[in-house]
Formats: C-alpha cells, sequence, structure tokens
C-alpha cells in the first residue's frame, strides 16, 4: 500500500504546481529576479537632467534589490534611439528605460518615422519628477540683463538661433512655443544632450539655450550663463527672482517635462511592482531628495497605473499641440 500512495502524493503535488502556473503565480525564474544586473538606459548624453537622475537613484535602487543598476547613455533622435533598446529588450526586468515627455508624448507626433509605440511597446514603473526649463543667454554674446531686454532683442535680432539637449525634446517644444508667441522667427539648433550645447554658450558659440536646470544650473551660479526665465506654470524655488514666461507677458505659456521608468511592453507583474517600489523609495529617500531639488530637479514617484494615465493623457495633449503649431522634425 505504500507505493500507491507515494504515487498518489506525487501527482498530488505535480497537480498543484501546474496550477500554479496556471494561475499566474511567480514562476520560480520570476521569484528568483533579480539574479543579475539591471540595465538602466537613459536615452541622452551623459552629463544633464536626466544623467543625474538616473544615477542617484540608481545607487539606492540598486540596494533596494540587490542587483546593480548599470546607468547606460544611448543619446540620438531625441531620446527615440536609447528607447527603441528598451521596447526591443527582453521583458524579463533586466533593461528600463527613463522616458520623458519628449519620448513617450510629443516625439510621435513631430518625427516622420518612430520607431516604437509609446502606447504598446512599454510597461510604465514609476514617475522619477518633474524638471524646469530655464531659458539662458550667454552674457559674452547677448547684451540683455532681463527678459523684457531679451523680447527686445529678439526682436531687433530675427533669426536669431536658439540651442536645446535635442530635437523633438521638451526645451525644443518650449523654443518653437516662445518664437510663436513672440511672432520672431529663431534657428533652432539641435544638440545630442546639454551639455555639448551648454560648452557653447560658455565658448561665445551659442547666443540663447533653452534647457532643464539642472544641467544649467551650477553655470548660471556661476555667473557664467545669465538666466532670464523658465517655462514652468511657476517659478523655480532654486531661482525665486527669474520670472515665469508667463509673468513675462507670454500669455498661458508652460512647458513642465516630466520622467519616468518605462520597460518593454509584457513585464511580470511582480518584478514591476518590485521595481516601482524600489523607485518611489529611493525618491523618497531624504539624500536624493535633498540633492535633486538642489540641483533644480523636483522628484516624485509614482505607481505605475498613474504613470500610465499620465503618458495617456499627455500624448493626446501634445499631439494636439504639435499639430497646432506644425511641429515637426524630419
Amino acid at each position: 500500500m505504500t507505493l500507491p500512495h507515494c504515487n498518489f502524493s506525487r501527482r498530488v503535488v505535480l497537480a498543484a504546481v501546474l496550477l500554479i502556473c496556471a494561475t499566474g503565480s511567480p514562476s520560480w525564474a520570476q521569484q528568483a529576479w533579480p539574479s543579475q544586473p539591471v540595465r538602466f538606459i537613459v536615452p541622452y548624453a551623459p552629463g544633464g537632467t536626466t544623467d543625474l537622475v538616473a544615477r542617484t537613484t540608481s545607487e539606492l535602487v540598486a540596494k533596494k534589490i540587490g542587483q546593480p543598476v548599470v546607468v547606460e547613455n544611448r543619446p540620438g533622435a531625441g531620446g527615440n534611439i536609447g528607447m527603441e533598446a528598451v521596447a526591443k529588450a527582453q521583458p524579463d526586468g533586466y533593461t528600463i528605460g527613463l522616458g520623458a515627455i519628449s519620448t513617450n508624448a510629443l516625439n510621435p507626433h513631430i518625427y516622420n518615422k518612430m520607431p516604437f509605440d509609446p502606447r504598446k511597446d512599454f510597461t510604465p514603473i514609476s514617475m522619477l519628477g518633474h524638471s524646469t526649463i530655464v531659458l539662458t543667454v550667454a552674457p559674452s554674446v547677448v547684451p540683455a540683463a532681463s527678459i523684457q531686454d531679451f523680447l527686445a532683442y529678439v526682436k531687433a535680432n530675427p533669426g536669431l538661433s536658439f540651442g536645446t539637449a535635442g530635437s523633438g525634446t521638451s526645451m525644443h517644444l518650449a523654443g518653437v512655443m516662445f518664437s510663436q508667441a513672440v511672432n520672431v522667427e529663431m534657428s533652432h539648433v539641435a544638440y545630442k544632450g546639454s551639455a555639448p550645447g551648454i560648452s557653447d554658450m560658455l565658448g561665445g558659440h551659442l547666443p540663447v539655450m533653452f534647457d532643464n536646470l539642472p544641467a544649467s544650473l551650477p553655470h548660471v551660479q556661476a555667473g557664467k550663463l545669465r538666466a532670464l526665465a523658465v517655462a514652468g506654470k511657476t517659478r523655480s524655488p532654486q531661482l525665486p527672482d527669474v520670472p515665469t514666461l508667463a509673468e513675462a507677458g507670454l500669455k498661458d505659456y508652460a512647458v513642465d517635462p516630466w520622467f519616468g521608468v518605462f520597460g518593454p511592453a509584457g513585464m511580470d507583474s511582480h518584478v514591476v511592482e518590485r521595481l516601482s517600489a524600489a523607485f518611489q523609495e529611493a525618491l523618497s529617500d531624504p539624500h536624493v531628495k535633498e540633492k535633486l531639488t538642489k540641483a533644480g530637479f523636483s522628484p516624485a514617484g509614482s505607481n505605475p497605473v498613474t504613470l500610465g494615465e499620465l503618458t495617456r493623457t499627455e500624448y493626446e495633449r501634445l499631439g494636439q499641440a504639435a499639430k497646432a503649431m506644425q511641429l515637426r522634425v524630419d
């Protein structure tokens, strides 16, 4: 009687294992995640806002999940190259990316060809927060000491060049909106990230730049660049004396870039939950918050659902805005 009982027990165990798999409970591989380093793709060049946020948060996230989080910069095409790599990666939780208002909401409406669909090809994980776009000038090139001086200077110098961290970025959008608001044609110079644009400004080769504040703030504080206005709805705590462009007379003008963590479509929900919790905890850490806030970034994590909803609503809103401004990138 012992042998039949033993066979019966084995069948029960096997049936239980099959039932666990069929009901979507975590497999052994999922339970073991992470068993290797996680690659965190930043679709912009080193030295900018996204690079700072990714490297600051990844250190603490690595401690939370027990594996290194390796930041990999893959700039180009307004962030599309890096996020394409995320979209086409295996959805195993070992490749994630830093998406933005540009890559996940604006770019599909302004690029003739897109290598991914942000509505279908990503798994939302967590918000990272918001940045402030600042309008800066090179004092050696542009004599304007205030935004009112600059408005007069722009109208007296049509065709003035302005730089951004790339075509299709929120900074590009901010520059085009400004040009249309003041009804003066300006020439856009697209860089592969903030750092090379700032370098040209410091060298006197670029007169104006719309840039995310964290990258430009050290140079503004050092007096090497002059901040004339910010593009957001409210003033920046780091530059309390610098007005918004709306305050300067550009009615209803506002561009507030946001950033989030995304993975490829089809990621396991348990892995997503662990990653989301790790990023939310990292962004709530006092030291992380202090470092990012001092740099001009407003950290704020979220659950995956909140980020997904934001992406969908921003996709629709910016599609309408891009159409109205006839904003296109070849």
